[in-house]
């Protein structure tokens, strides 16, 4: 007997504009649940703004985006953000502890302390992302790596259902791409909702099962390996974009350029 997927996202005909230009048109989707997901397509091709659409950072000038599926467990999802690497003050005094312990600020009731429930979240948290030993330290003495899964275990201890990553391997070295494609493959088979812009085709096609290819419109979506096919990637990366250009050529060797 067949099982019939949940999807905890759908989108239904959803367009941005940030002025007379429009970032998405007319985007007919569903991801489904437990899902690992790749935003994919040229700069400028939405997929930034699709995270920001779902977060709710972002106006809509039609259409509409759904949370939440049929599945009781799921009924009221909640949305975890890992952002860009360059939009966060990595000077800032706050130890590894600190910033996960935000992940459990949404949850406070108003001048209300962290329970003792709250700090075993937290604790489980670093745990699991092999960062108790660094739990004390400073974020700027951390490596990249070690600062990008800092920010995942915010996350966890947020409680999500859902992962909204924007270029998380941006900046990072090989090593730690690769440990990011180790978590984020193990957080599929365990049941979470990874959502993730990524800029390198490869690099998605490694680490992702699935895939959203976008060239302000729906270009592909489903399985990676039937997305990411010769004539999808023409079709989103025809605009302006020679083929040496894009990320699957051999000379493209970057891992995580900024997308918009």
């Amino acid at each position: 007997m067949t099982t019939v997927p949940h999807h905890i996202l759908r989108f239904r005909a959803l367009t941005v504009r940030y002025g007379p230009t429009t970032a998405l048109e007319n985007l007919t989707l569903d991801i489904p649940c437990g899902s690992s997901t790749a935003i994919l397509g040229p700069n400028g091709a939405g997929k930034s703004t699709l995270l920001r659409a779902i977060l709710g950072w972002q106006a809509l000038a039609g259409g509409e985006i759904r949370l939440g599926d049929t599945h009781p467990q799921h009924a009221l999802p909640r949305l975890a953000y890992l952002p860009q690497r360059q939009a966060v003050d990595w000077d800032f005094p706050i130890t590894v502890r600190g910033v996960v312990e935000q992940g459990r600020y949404p949850a406070l009731k108003l001048c209300s302390r962290l329970s003792a429930a709250d700090h075993a979240r937290v604790d489980r948290a670093l745990e699991e992302l092999g960062l108790t030993e660094l739990a004390e330290r400073q974020i700027r003495m951390l490596s990249g790596g070690q600062q990008q899964r800092v920010f995942l275990a915010r996350a966890l201890a947020q409680g999500a259902d859902i992962f909204l990553l924007d270029e998380p391997f941006a900046g990072l070295d090989l090593f730690a791409c690769e440990e990011l494609t180790h978590i984020l493959r193990a957080w599929e088979t365990q049941g979470r909702t990874v959502l993730a812009a990524v800029h390198d085709l490869e690099l998605a096609r490694r680490t992702f099962t699935h895939g959203v290819l976008l060239d302000t419109t729906l270009v592909a979506a489903g399985p990676i390996n039937e997305v990411l096919t010769p004539a999808n990637i023409d079709r989103a990366f025809r605009h302006g974009h020679c083929v040496h250009e894009h990320p699957l050529h051999p000379a493209h060797h970057t891992h995580g350029e900024p997308t918009e």
